[in-house]
C-alpha cells in the first residue's frame, strides 16, 4: 500500500496526457477543415469550433498542470461539452460498444472530464 500512495501525487499524469493528447490529435486530425466537414456532414463554422475547442482543451489541460488551475478545470469543461456532442450527435445511436461505433470511449473521456473540471490541480 505503501508505494500506491506514494504514486497518488503523480497518477493524475497518465490521465491528463493520454487525455489531452487524444484531443490534440483528434482537433489537429480535422485539419483540413473543408474535407472533414464533407466527410462528416458537418457545417464548416461547427468542424471549426470543434477542432479549435479540441486543440484549446487538451493545450489548457497540459498547462494547468503547470500553474493556474483555471486551466485544468476549463480543459475539463471543453472535454465534457465536446463529448456531449459527440456522444448525442454520432455514438449514441450505436449503443455502447465501441467496436460497433459506440459511445464507450466518449463516455470515458466525458466522465475523465468531468473529474478534470471537479477536482482541478486536486485530481
Amino acid at each position: 500500500m505503501g508505494f500506491l500512495k506514494s504514486l497518488a501525487p503523480h497518477v493524475h499524469w497518465g490521465l491528463r496526457l493520454s487525455l489531452a493528447a487524444t484531443f490534440i490529435y483528434h482537433g489537429w486530425g480535422k485539419f483540413p477543415i473543408d474535407a472533414f466537414s464533407q466527410a462528416m456532414g458537418m457545417p464548416v463554422p461547427m468542424v471549426w469550433a470543434v477542432a479549435i475547442a479540441e486543440l484549446v482543451g487538451g493545450a489548457a489541460l497540459i498547462a494547468g498542470a503547470f500553474g493556474k488551475e483555471i486551466l485544468t478545470r476549463l480543459g475539463g469543461l471543453i472535454v465534457i461539452v465536446i463529448m456531449i456532442g459527440a456522444i448525442a450527435m454520432v455514438h449514441a445511436k450505436n449503443g455502447f460498444n465501441v467496436m460497433n461505433g459506440g459511445m464507450e470511449f466518449q463516455l470515458l473521456m466525458l466522465v475523465t472530464g468531468l473529474y478534470f473540471a471537479a477536482k482541478g490541480n486536486d485530481a
